[in-house]
């Protein structure tokens, strides 16, 4: 496909807003039920005089480009519109230094762009064609009588551009549009279609002021020189008399400032040099040029202040974007950006204006705004789910602080809010729960593509998790755990222990924090497992042939349930003396009671499981085989794991011999100071264990990379901080006497390819007393019983399986720990369904995995996204849930230029189908991140093609339409030319029909078709 954007004509833009709205209730994608109206009356008066209705708007970028865009911005609730920046240097040129993708919003936000990609002249007729678009449809939509927003241009990036005849000419037709083509070309359109409105008439029209801008902030690149932005400043003022505000970059911060307050706050991953800092405008410099430049305005009778900030420049150390340097904002900018608005409000005492623009979003902007007083800009929230429509929650959460008189920043909020944002653990990066991409495996289909990732691909056992989260939160409990209970076979275990990959890849990850998926599962267990447990009743046994499951941990006895209630006959061979093995003998009671592992085994039990206990196996497969038909081995991994230390391993205790101890015991004998070496969710239990001992006075935990490298889950890593225990980052243990732990200090190093940075020694040495060290550095597997049945194993040692676990032996499996190593409950559930799945397979037994419909209304869902909402403690934490799988439509809700559209179309199982507009694309790669598929929006969906240049530039499935013919790309990638759909397949056929009947405006703009 082509990044070439192709401008919307104005009368196709008000065709294609006038019809959508007409037959769906939207207007580039954002719903009615979305649209802002402020119902206060208050307005804000901005220091540059404009009074506008809602606080908040898109920053100079990707929001702010196409006339699309800034509607959309509009309608939602943005009235302040600082308009994507110009400089001399534009289109064809600016493409192609822009490498592509060039936005990464995973978390933090990362872009490679700048300026915007289109011609100056293009990127003027865009603001002008937004302008006319918004004052009709707020009128016509009743969203506002008067004119109720500004624009502020943005404009770069050295004094003789600036001064460029182009950009010159841009900036005073901003000024004054009355003669330029597209204002008169926009006025028309309205004037000869006033028909097509019922509330915005001919008075209405002429009263469009032709000043559609008379303020500017000036960008420069980094490195620009305080004399020459002074310059640009002064000729803005002094001569071109506009108000101004100059665009500070967060490095006058200073080096050492930005690194420990980016270290501290865990994203001491993001690497910069001090490079820019010395290289940028500095402090010093930037005070006295702010006092010269004030007393200029005053003196023009303009306003002049500065707008925090810019985006920070960073290396690419990992793969994040196709460039050298790329400019972070988002969550990570905000510590810097309310730092800068400080330290500026401190020394000018409150009198310089500051319009605010980095990481805000729903959570802080009330506070930012409070202070500051002046509108706040954002992109990186509405990069994310729910996109534009996170600007409704902006603008209720400030409207209430409108005011139309000017006043001073709040010097002593600005200096406590940057205090709190810095020390507030929602804004740790630790705080995202070390969640990467939220991405699944799934290939991206072309159509009928809804899925929720959280259990689809974020599941092992593809819980029904969006599902029983609605039953819980209705208080439908029996419902529930009949709903859990169908994949899951330990209920309250997994509603306790469970490592919840689901929350991972959960989509209010992106919104503020996951859904509390593990907890409303034990809401349910608590509430009904009970009843659940007594009414069940054993299958009827459907095959003669017989089942051995060797080991009654987690694994053993999931599959044991799984095919004993879809009529197998099993039976469970225990060498131990009770069931569920790891988490019955080591995990310590605070985490989970035997009573709730007792009312887990009791589903097996009533089901017909047949347990024998204190019963090894020792004999052979060959020998087991004359009584069983299949054989699975789920023995886990028990044997003592390496030991952190070279010298002394002998004087290391090991993490499940102890932690046996506890738990089977009642006490160990450890001494008053205790050290755990490693940093799993095993060494986790082994220092809160150890702390809770009779006679222990302290207790640290050693691991030789930072917390941010910490396997354990957030979860328990937090739990021990907030217990008070030491943790040691950075070292490394090497010799233990019984008495004192010799250790060296390591460093952070460069990135590998996975992403994760290397460990240096630093040479320095350490030594630690303690009267026990334990080491919980991974327990291993007793590969015995596998070698002596002649089971294959890879180099690895690890048991070598197809993917459905079955070894090179017919008819024996190996599922678990004992499998590939120590990993977790529901990966080992998960393995042991695929199991139950094979052999059901193979007996030609169906299975009674049911699929349940739990459906919300489409308007809840659709009311729910762009909205934060905190996590809630209960049961109705449930209402948070998105419900990915009844609507997705992420594509839609991330793409800054709505390329990405949701359409109905009869014969299909999901309530919209997705399509792609390449004219409307600029291949950003937003959407990419997004999806909860492995694939690209952009790239892998139906796309609709506006010109053959772009048809033949791309290689998506799609096509381009020409009179009665189509130029299509098929499925398998060959390109036909065809007058009849009926060539085409039965879904691609479906699709186009759709468009043409109802949404004809994404088939070709009338210019475009004409040029």
């Amino acid at each position: 496909m082509s990044e070439f954007m192709r401008p919307i004509p104005f009368k196709d833009l008000m065709n294609w807003a006038l019809e959508e709205y007409k037959n769906e209730g939207s207007i580039f994608g954002i719903k009615k039920e979305k649209f802002y109206k402020n119902e206060s009356g208050k307005m804000l008066k901005t220091v540059f005089g404009d009074e506008i209705s809602s606080a908040v708007g898109p920053a100079a970028g990707p929001q702010s480009q196409l006339a699309q865009n800034i509607l959309a911005s509009y309608l939602a609730g943005a009235r302040f519109i600082e308009l994507k920046t110009v400089q001399k240097l534009d289109g064809v040129d600016i493409q192609k230094a822009v490498a592509k993708p060039c936005i990464n919003s995973e978390d933090e936000c990362y872009n490679c762009e700048w300026s915007t990609e289109l011609t100056v002249k293009e990127a003027y007729n865009e603001y002008v064609k937004a302008y006319f678009a918004i004052i009709a449809l707020a009128k016509e939509l009743n969203i506002s009588d008067k004119k109720d927003f500004a624009y502020n241009m943005s404009v770069g990036y050295d004094l003789e551009g600036i001064k460029s005849e182009k950009i010159d000419t841009y900036i005073e037709n901003l000024r004054n549009a009355k003669d330029t083509e597209v204002f008169k070309e926009c006025k028309l359109y309205l004037e000869e279609n006033i028909d097509k409105f019922s509330k915005f008439d001919k008075k209405d029209l002429e009263k469009i002021s032709t000043n559609i801008c008379d303020s500017i902030t000036l960008s420069t690149l980094h490195g620009c020189p305080a004399e020459e932005i002074e310059k640009i400043a002064s000729y803005l003022i002094d001569e071109k008399k506009i108000s101004t505000f100059i665009k500070c970059n967060p490095t006058m911060l200073g080096y050492e400032y930005a690194r420990k307050t980016l270290d501290d706050m865990g994203f001491d991953y993001i690497s910069f040099t001090d490079f820019h800092f010395k290289d940028d405008l500095q402090y010093e410099d930037a005070v006295v040029m702010i006092e010269r430049l004030l007393e200029l305005a005053k003196k023009n009778d303009l306003a002049f202040g500065v707008k925090l900030t810019n985006t920070f420049p960073v290396d690419v150390k990992r793969n994040e974007l196709p460039a050298e340097e790329m400019y972070m904002s988002g969550r990570a900018l905000l510590p810097l950006t309310i730092s800068m608005a400080a330290m500026l409000s401190e020394k000018f005492d409150g009198k310089l204006p500051m319009s605010y623009s980095g990481g805000a979003d729903a959570r802080n902007i009330k506070e930012i705004f409070e202070a500051l007083g002046q509108p706040i800009t954002v992109a990186t929230t509405i990069l994310k789910p729910g996109g534009y429509l996170r600007f409704n929650q902006l603008a209720k959460e400030t409207e209430d602080l409108l005011s139309d008189k000017l006043h001073d920043v709040d010097v002593e909020k600005t200096v406590k809010l940057r205090d709190k944002i810095i020390n507030e653990w929602v804004n740790n990066k630790l705080y995202r729960e070390k969640v990467g991409s939220r991405k699944t495996n799934s290939t991206l289909p072309l159509t009928d593509c809804y899925k929720a990732p959280c259990k689809d691909g974020g599941c092992p056992i593809q819980q029904q998790i969006p599902e029983y989260l609605q039953l819980v939160a209705e208080c439908e409990y029996d419902k529930a755990i009949e709903v859990i209970a169908m994949d899951n076979t330990a209920p309250t275990i997994l509603g306790k222990l469970c490592a919840h990959y689901c929350q991972d890849h959960c989509t209010r990850v992106d919104y503020e924090k996951s859904l509390q998926i593990r907890d409303m599962k034990l809401i349910a267990a608590d509430k009904a497992q009970d009843k659940f447990v007594e009414n069940i009743k054993e299958s009827e046994i459907k095959s003669d042939k017989k089942v051995l499951v060797i080991g009654a941990g987690p694994g053993g006895i999931a599959v044991a349930s799984y095919l004993r209630r879809n009529g197998m006959d099993v039976t469970v061979r225990e060498k131990l003396s009770k069931p569920y093995g790891i988490v019955s003998h080591v995990i310590p009671k605070f985490r989970i009671s035997d009573e709730q592992i007792e009312r887990d085994y009791q589903i097996a039990v009533k089901q017909g499981v047949k347990f024998v206990f204190d019963s090894e196996v020792t004999e052979s497969y060959e020998e087991l085989k004359k009584d069983y038909d299949y054989i699975i081995a789920a023995t886990g991994a028990w044997e003592k794991g390496r030991s952190p230390v070279k010298e002394g391993s002998e004087n290391i205790l090991d993490a499940l011999d102890f932690l046996w101890d506890v738990r089977m015991n009642g006490k160990a004998n450890v001494g008053k100071k205790v050290a755990v070496v490693g940093a799993g969710d095993v060494a986790m239990d082994c220092t809160r264990t150890a702390a809770r001992l009779e006679g222990v006075e302290s207790v640290a935990l050693v691991y030789r990379r930072t917390e941010a490298y910490m396997p354990a889950t957030q979860e328990e890593v937090n739990d021990v901080k907030e217990e008070g225990h030491k943790i040691y980052e950075l070292v490394a243990p090497y010799s233990y006497d019984g008495k004192v732990l010799k250790c060296e200090k390591m460093e952070l190093g460069e990135f590998d390819e996975s992403g994760r940075r290397s460990i240096n020694s630093t040479g320095e040495k350490l030594d630690l007393e303690f009267d026990t060290v334990i080491g919980a550095t991974g327990a291993r597997v007793d590969t015995s019983a596998f070698k002596e049945n002649n089971v294959n194993l890879d180099d690895w040692g690890n048991v070598k399986t197809t993917e459905n676990y079955e070894t090179n032996i017919d008819n024996v499996y190996v599922i678990g720990d004992c499998r590939a190593g120590a990993s977790t409950i529901v990966k080992a559930m998960g393995e042991a369904k695929a199991v139950c799945l094979d052999i059901l397979a193979k007996e030609n037994l169906e299975n009674d995995f049911e699929k349940f419909e739990v459906k919300e209304q489409n308007k809840i869902i659709f009311e729910k996204r762009g909205r934060l909402q905190e996590k809630i403690q209960g049961k109705n934490e449930g209402y948070r849930c998105l419900k990915c799988n009844q609507i997705c439509e992420m594509c839609t809700e991330v793409c800054p230029n709505r390329a990405n559209v949701a359409i109905k179309v009869d014969g299909f199982n999901n309530l919209h189908q997705i399509i792609h507009l390449d004219g409307m694309c600029n291949e950003c790669g937003n959407c990419g991140f997004y999806c909860p598929h492995a694939g690209r929006p952009y790239k892998d969906k139906l796309t609709v093609f506006w010109t053959k240049e772009d048809f033949d530039d791309s290689t998506n499935t799609g096509f381009l339409k020409d009179g009665n013919k189509y130029l299509v790309r098929l499925e398998n990638g060959k390109v036909i030319e065809t007058e009849n759909l009926d060539d085409l397949s039965e879904n691609m056929q479906k699709l186009i029909k759709a468009i043409e009947e109802n949404y004809a405006f994404y088939i070709k703009p009338s210019e475009i078709l004409n040029s």
